[in-house]
């Protein structure tokens, strides 16, 4: 269930009502009903590379980029600079490598179109079920509920800039932007994304070009705070501090959803996702050290938690023309929306493999009915968190640490190892060991780093805040 043959289209044949799949790598025809109605509907395999493009770069190049300037003040320059280096060089290595791994098995007749797919074949089925699968679904339905939460803080930002004396509440904006992704959660498969994610790339660059002339503007004027790029004379904030800002650039380079993307592209797939990746960390180096350099460069260790927010002052005086303000949220928003929709897919996958019949049309009233409603409920629980937990920031920082590290730094060194079985004395086997390790071990210190911020913020926490 969820693999296609290599190399394969379907085709109808003629006299009959059942499609087929023909490999050309292989010459076996596997019948597309064996397909469970996640894949066959969710996960179609119609994409060429350019797509999976607009995919990577959604899913990587997304709002929390505007944190790493915030991630910058606990690092200094040069641990920033070198951190976000490593972060981009290993996670496009470590990208690649579960392609090379996908690409081989596909090669081989099993093309695996989901991550607990690809952990059932090779790490077995209890891996699959109980590990890949559960931090997946947490990653990703985490990632939906915090875009959600941030669409509507940026909402609220653009009111009271407008409206600064109005007293409509942060639930209130997180719900309206709940409605816009009850609409987008509704488009049928992650192919279908392709038009918006081309969108949501352009939005991306916006906004970011937006928070690093803003920067520099406020930087290069008498507006800006003075500059100072001292660290905390305090160890222990120090140590935490620098913990956490590792979770955060690491975080910002997740991802968890490789193989879902790569069963978009129609096959052959060999060599395909390696250009996608292209497109994406070309976005990926000019957005991020673009946002982070110039924002901690304009702020040093007064920048915020989202850059954004050092556009006002003390008193919310916007030290940058309002109107630019207004444009560069809505850009975020806009964006925000597109990254949510691309990490529901996972959910909408689970839900259409539970709820759909695949042996009736995709667009059948067998299939639309329950698409609606499950895919309703599940934007609506996602708003209802995110309006009742404001302070779900800190949630996912754990979740992150707990979902992204394994996800995108550890597994796909242990998957390329088991599958190619490099020797022990060649130097990929060991560079793949230390990256397992090393990021191991700061998904456990970004864990407790976070743990720690929810027991200091937990006297703050209070259901349906207005923060």
């Amino acid at each position: 269930m969820g693999s296609l043959k290599p190399s394969s289209v379907a085709v109808q044949e003629e006299g009959e009502d059942e499609k087929v799949v023909i490999s050309d790598d292989h010459h076996q025809l596997v019948k597309e009903d064996q397909l469970d109605a996640g894949a066959r509907f969710v996960l179609k395999s119609k994409g060429s590379w350019v797509h999976s493009g607009y995919h990577l770069t959604t899913s990587i190049v997304a709002p929390p980029l505007l944190s790493l300037p915030f991630a910058f003040a606990s690092l200094g320059w040069v641990a920033g600079v070198i951190s976000l280096v490593i972060g981009a060089l290993v996670t496009f290595y470590s990208y690649n490598l579960i392609s090379f791994v996908l690409e081989h098995h596909a090669h081989l007749g099993h093309r695996h179109l989901r991550f607990r797919d690809m952990a059932n074949h090779i790490l077995g089925p209890r891996w699959g079920r109980y590990y890949v699968g559960p931090i997946q679904f947490m990653v990703c339905y985490g990632a939906v509920v915090g875009c959600t939460l941030l669409g509507g803080q940026c909402m609220k930002a653009i009111y009271l800039l407008l409206s600064p004396n109005e007293t409509m509440k942060l639930y209130q904006f997180v719900v309206i932007f709940g409605g816009l992704m009850l609409i987008l959660a509704q488009v049928p498969s992650f192919h279908s994304l392709r038009h918006i994610n081309l969108v949501s790339l352009v939005l991306c660059i916006a906004y970011s070009v937006c928070a690093t002339a803003g920067s520099i503007y406020i930087g290069s004027s008498s507006k800006g705070p003075e500059k100072d790029y001292s660290l905390s004379s305090n160890s222990e904030t120090r140590v935490f501090g620098i913990f956490n800002a590792v979770a955060i650039i690491a975080t910002t380079f997740g991802n968890g959803i490789i193989p879902e993307i790569q069963a978009t592209i129609a096959p052959p797939v060999k060599g395909k996702m390696f250009k996608g990746l292209c497109v994406c960390y070309t976005v990926v180096t000019v957005t991020f050290f673009s946002v982070a350099i110039s924002g901690y460069w304009a702020f040093g260790n007064k920048a915020e938690g989202l850059i954004l927010s050092n556009f006002l002052d003390d008193n919310g005086t916007p030290l940058v023309p309002k109107w630019f303000i207004l444009m560069t949220n809505i850009f975020t928003i806009l964006q925000l929306s597109a990254v949510a929709v691309v990490y529901l897919q996972p959910t909408n996958e689970v839900l259409e493999q539970t709820f759909a019949d695949p042996n009736s049309g995709e667009f059948s009233a067998r299939n639309i009915i329950p698409r609606a409603i499950s895919r309703s409920l599940s934007v609506i629980i996602a708003t209802t968190i995110a309006a009742m937990l404001p302070f779900f920031g800190d949630i996912n920082a754990m979740i992150g640490a707990f979902g992204f590290m394994p996800l995108d730094f550890v597994l796909p060194v242990v998957f390329f190892n088991l599958t190619f079985k490099p020797s022990k004395k060649s130097p990929i086997f060991w560079l793949n060991i230390t990256i397992a390790v090393v990021f191991a071990v700061l998904g456990i210190i970004a864990a407790v780093a976070a743990v720690r911020q929810i027991s200091l913020d937990a006297d703050h926490y209070q259901l349906f805040a207005n923060i």
